[in-house]
């Protein structure tokens, strides 16, 4: 097995349980804690069923802590109760602090295995305690500072160490301009602060300001990714979708897509409605019903970038919820001159269809509708956010649904009102 784990997992992970353990045991020990860190917990629990309780505390104890939590978190308590009398009471106990941080938190995401260094050893002897630590920790390219108390009070990179003259201390080389989070800090504000300084690992501390782990950009990557796969199911109206869609049952997709499904279904009702109230004039000028599945798409578009723009702009802090006045101005503009370019095209073709009057209608109706459709999708997103709701849930189902029936209304009151003139 020359290959990185990564690839092997991928590969593994295609087969039987049974026959991914029989190729899986064939590797050295810790490269099969490597390989089983990359495979989904989808396949780490089938294995966790089949892999004798020695092997499994074995590859457990060779993994990274925050994947040694991780996968302790997936496990069921049956398996969790045997499989803790089978490790050494540092990876118990290692085990116990991180998975007593709650989901979503910096402290549920990071890792013990850090390099950490008094201020008063030379860089000489931080280069002899960090050649012995190495194997052990998941990166020494930056090393952290604590004092007596464990308190962070600095952190040095391996390259300032290593061309660091021979007698500088590491008091003398350390950058106290640090970046870190809290434990209870929320998981997605960590990655954001990772992503935004460009650096290889965020210090966590307590709230007594001690060193309790670091997060490295690889699980802020991770949490990035989910969060977007999140956001992309909540786009589409996917609700609890936990399962990769590769290894998803039938009856779990369709509980994650049935929900809003339903409410969609009810909420176009209205869209029925009001075109059964407007029967006398659609009898009257059925050329009107040409143009409809144009107007009401082009609303429904229309809101549903506008949507899209919000929604993201919110998610990574481009925007603030009190930057609503200034958004709405500006997306009033957007959306008049975007009505008017889709008025004067759509507006040739209702000459040719219906006459002067009826491209009136559409030429209006098409500006309106395509400003209220993108008020509604810019708008949204901020209401849901004041409301402490994700703002993913102005989606563009949603959106198109409340913009079609809204759409449906403008038009067809539109055209009462001009085709009625004498």
């Amino acid at each position: 097995m020359h290959e990185h784990p990564a690839d092997i997992a991928v590969a593994l992970q295609a087969m039987p349980p049974e026959e991914s353990w029989r190729i899986l045991r064939q590797a050295g020990q810790r490269r099969v804690a490597a390989i089983f860190s990359y495979l989904d917990h989808a396949c780490q629990m089938q294995l966790a069923m089949i892999v004798p309780r020695a092997d499994l505390a074995a590859i457990v104890t060779d993994m990274q802590s925050d994947d040694r939590a991780d996968l302790y978190h997936e496990l069921s308590p049956e398996q969790r109760e045997a499989l803790m009398p089978a490790l050494a009471q540092a990876e118990r106990e290692d085990i116990r602090r991180l998975t007593a941080y709650r989901e979503g938190t910096a402290g549920a995401i990071m890792t013990s295995d850090y390099a950490a260094l008094p201020s008063d050893i030379s860089a000489t002897q931080a280069l002899r305690l960090l050649r012995r630590e190495a194997p052990a920790k998941e990166t020494i390219y930056r090393a952290y500072v604590i004092d007596d108390e464990r308190r962070l009070i600095g952190a040095v990179r391996l390259e300032d160490i290593i061309t660091a003259p021979h007698r500088a201390t590491i008091a003398d080389i350390m950058d106290t301009n640090l970046h870190a989070v809290r434990v209870h800090d929320d998981e997605e504000a960590a990655a954001r602060k990772i992503a935004r300084y460009d650096i290889i690992a965020l210090p966590v501390i307590d709230d007594q300001d001690q060193l309790v782990g670091i997060i490295t950009h690889d699980d802020a990557l991770d949490v990035m990714e989910a969060e977007a796969t999140e956001d992309f199911h909540r786009v589409a109206t996917i609700t609890d979708l936990d399962s990769s869609v590769s290894r998803a049952t039938v009856p779990i997709l369709y509980r994650a897509r049935i929900s809003w499904l339903m409410i969609l279904v009810f909420g176009n009702i209205f869209s029925g409605a009001g075109i059964a109230h407007f029967e006398d004039t659609i009898a009257a000028h059925l050329a009107l019903m040409f143009f409809l599945p144009i107007l009401i798409a082009s609303g429904g578009n229309a809101g549903s970038q506008s949507s899209t723009l919000m929604v993201r702009a919110l998610a990574t802090g481009d925007i603030a919820l009190s930057d609503w006045g200034k958004v709405f101005a500006r997306e009033l503009a957007v959306a008049v001159l975007l009505g008017l370019s889709m008025a004067a095209a759509i507006a040739v073709i209702g000459i040719f269809r219906g006459g002067r009057e009826i491209a009136l209608v559409i030429a209006l109706s098409m500006i309106l509708i395509v400003i209220v459709g993108s008020l509604i999708g810019m708008l949204l997103p901020f209401i849901l956010s004041r409301f402490r709701m994700d703002p993913a849930t102005a989606s563009t189902p949603l959106v198109t649904s409340i913009a079609d029936a809204t759409g449906v209304l403008i038009y067809f009151s539109i055209a009462r009102l001009v085709l009625a003139m004498p």
